[in-house]
């Protein structure tokens, strides 16, 4: 994946969001840990969501792209946005891949999974 997949990937999942309800409150989110690609939330969740994106000839799938290693850090990094943004919402770890067609940023499919993760033992 380049970085314009990547960017084009990411708009559509903000995209997507919004259509099923969420406020965009922050993109690229850094920390010491590592990065959250979207920070999103509604009247009952904050929502941390990493986003791959992959060509349809990639070997390995969006999903598989997100490791325990990357969980942990993307669960740090939201500890550390909550320490500084306090709120009542519950969190959920969302992951959303996208595959594009080849050779070409077309979206061809997108996977969402809701609580894909939990930070059980990551802290």
């Amino acid at each position: 994946m380049n970085n314009s997949s990547g960017i084009v990937g990411e708009d559509y999942a903000a995209e997507l969001l919004v259509k099923k309800g969420y406020l965009i409150v922050e993109r690229n989110y850094h920390s010491r840990f590592g990065e959250v690609d979207i920070i999103a939330e509604n009247s009952e969740y904050v929502l941390f969501v990493e986003v791959k994106t992959r060509d349809e000839n990639f070997s390995v799938s969006p999903l598989e792209a997100v490791t325990v290693g990357k969980q942990r850090k993307i669960f740090k990094t939201a500890l550390l946005y909550l320490q500084s943004h306090r709120t009542n919402l519950q969190p959920r770890f969302d992951v959303i891949g996208i595959t594009t067609k080849h050779d070409s940023f077309e979206v061809k499919s997108i996977e969402y999974i809701e609580n894909a993760f939990t930070g059980g033992g990551y802290h």
